[in-house]
């Protein structure tokens, strides 16, 4: 493995990825009852946006940034949660020589952030820098289990959970040829072994055919898609659109995502898509 998400610390994929995330987190810890949480592909705690990696691309000045410079007033609440997790994650490590946002955390922060005393929660990352980055960032916190493993393979192994209650997050590097087919490939494992399970499964969209392709593979009845594309030439090689697919999303998370992603699409000077399936309209039975 080659890829280190530093370099695309806070980009406008994070934007969408994370904002979800902690939706999700938000309206599935608003129940009374343990949750479990698997991050299959974690990579590290957090991110140094004036590091070597990040400042390289950087690629936060065209997402987090954009959204940090927003007038309050007008943010949708996923938003607000998702920049209140941002801002708090910095302040941790004191105010920057130049007042703007200088770390931006990963994954594994946003939920670790956002997890009660009683829930679990285990971070997987295969890259060995960032596993053991991973390790140094958590050291000492026994709420949290890291492991230096293969993300699909965890998967496989610890679903169901004993708290019958999950949140599955699948952000693989799309290193591999056939990374569409294993991470089908896994959700489709992932839903047998654990049928009511809440999962979160991101995606590049270089091929749209290829990407078209894959959402059709998860057919599961209650699903939301969200896609994200920014307008123009991203330039050779760079990521333009990307997309996240939910699974068993918790009640009222399709009218959260429904006023925020138009509204992050927006100010990230791109276009937007959001698609249920037309039975997925939420039920009281089916709220989280």
């Amino acid at each position: 493995m080659n890829y280190r998400h530093g370099y695309h610390a806070g980009n406008f994929a994070d934007v969408l990825k994370h904002t979800a995330l902690c939706e999700l987190l938000h309206l599935l810890l608003s129940k009374d009852k343990k949750l479990f949480v698997l991050d299959t592909h974690a990579g590290t705690g957090g991110y140094d946006l004036a590091g070597k990696l990040a400042e390289r691309t950087g690629e936060a000045a065209a997402g987090i940034a954009r959204l940090i410079a927003t007038p309050p007033a007008g943010r949708p609440a996923a938003v607000v949660r998702y920049l209140a997790a941002v801002a708090a994650y910095d302040r941790k490590f004191g105010p920057s020589s130049g007042g703007g946002l200088r770390r931006y955390p990963g994954s594994p922060r946003l939920i670790r952030a956002a997890l009660r005393p009683s829930d679990r929660f285990i971070a997987c990352e295969l890259h060995a820098e960032d596993a053991l980055s991973l390790r140094r960032e958590f050291a000492g916190d026994r709420a949290i289990e890291v492991r230096q493993e293969d993300g699909y393979k965890v998967l496989k192994a610890m679903l169901p959970p004993l708290e019958r209650r999950g949140l599955v997050l699948i952000d693989p590097p799309f290193e591999a040829a056939d990374e569409f087919e294993r991470l089908s490939r896994a959700v489709r494992q992932g839903l047998r072994r654990f049928a009511t399970g809440c999962y979160a499964v991101w995606y590049p969209i270089k091929d749209e055919a290829a990407a078209a392709a894959f959402v059709a593979t998860l057919e599961a009845p209650k699903r939301l898609v969200m896609e994200l594309r920014l307008s123009g030439d991203a330039g050779e090689g760079k990521l333009a659109a990307c997309g996240l697919a939910v699974i068993n999303p918790p009640w009222r998370f399709e009218e959260a995502m429904a006023e925020a992603l138009p509204w992050i699409a927006s100010v990230l000077g791109g276009k937007a898509r959001l698609v249920a399936p037309p039975t997925s309209a939420p039920a009281p039975a089916s709220r989280a």
